[in-house]
């Protein structure tokens, strides 16, 4: 390969047999995004939304039952708390925000760089690359919430005290299942970025200017929350795909309610299904070569 090829390109290599490109190519792929500093500084970035709540917390006089977000006047009874509090603000823009730079640069970013054509030289296929992108994709939007979640919980246990937590159906659950309800809520916000993810690759396979479609991604995240805060558009309500976004509440009851995970996982199927297509559309006739 020409030294003039961008570190990016060596995933070619990984995919140089036909036995098992595929689960190569991909392992290279989630490899070399955990790897740039962009994506150290996007999980960086969200792991200090916890700190600073809690260190405004820390440092301030007692917050008044019901002023702030959800769960904000229980932090100093419980460190958790910080976690839980964590990701409910995160969700309406920074986790949408940093999902779209890593979607929008899937296709894109490697066009910008010249090195999609080396990437097609291999005997990985435009399918097999696109799902292998996509897959990176959905790897950090799984890390990205579980950043948020255990980032609060390390600073919140080291600033306040840690002990039971009470759901929001009044039941007490112990900090270890507490943990796993973080962990659960990760998951759920992992599909929720899914169809976004979806919508990101399919814009990234229309330009060459990863910065495009990464404006493009963030901004229909936006778009679609606030269509579906306007009550004269309740009939499309359940069609966007950020509806369900804040429906993890289900998760810190006893008993769990899966109806909105189930609702959720169902809603990102469809976006998935849709705008993979069109990306496949769109990719499998892109002229990589000119």
């Amino acid at each position: 390969m020409p030294s003039s090829v961008p570190a990016e390109a060596e995933v070619v290599t990984a995919a140089a047999g036909p036995r098992g490109a595929g689960l190569s190519l991909l392992l290279s792929e989630i490899a070399v995004l955990f790897r740039r500093r962009r994506t150290w500084a996007l999980l960086l970035a969200l792991a200090a939304i916890p700190v600073l709540i809690a260190v405004a917390v820390r440092v301030s006089s007692a917050v008044p039952p019901g002023r702030g977000p959800a769960f904000l006047d229980r932090i100093t009874q419980n460190g958790l708390f910080v976690a839980f509090t964590a990701m409910l603000v995160s969700v309406p823009l920074f986790l949408p925000l940093t999902v779209g730079v890593v979607a929008g640069d899937t296709i894109a970013g490697e066009a910008n760089l010249g090195t999609l054509r080396y990437l097609l030289v291999a005997p990985a296929g435009r399918v097999r690359l696109l799902l292998v992108k996509y897959a990176g994709a959905l790897a950090f939007c799984l890390a990205a919430p579980l950043t948020v979640a255990l980032a609060g919980a390390a600073i919140g246990a080291a600033l306040f005290p840690v002990g039971p937590v009470t759901l929001l159906s009044g039941d007490v659950i112990e900090p270890p299942e507490a943990v796993l309800r973080l962990l659960l809520i990760s998951a759920y916000l992992a599909v929720s970025l899914a169809g976004l993810s979806a919508i990101g690759l399919f814009l990234s396979t229309l330009t060459v200017v990863p910065v495009g479609a990464m404006a493009a991604t963030v901004v229909l995240s936006v778009v679609s929350q606030v269509l579906d805060q306007l009550p004269q558009l309740e009939w499309l309500h359940p069609w966007l795909f950020s509806h369900y976004w804040l429906g993890f509440g289900d998760l810190l009851r006893q008993p769990v309610l899966w109806d909105s995970f189930a609702s959720n996982a169902l809603l990102q199927a469809g976006y998935v299904a849709v705008f993979g297509a069109l990306a496949y559309g769109r990719f499998v006739t892109k002229d990589v070569l000119s």
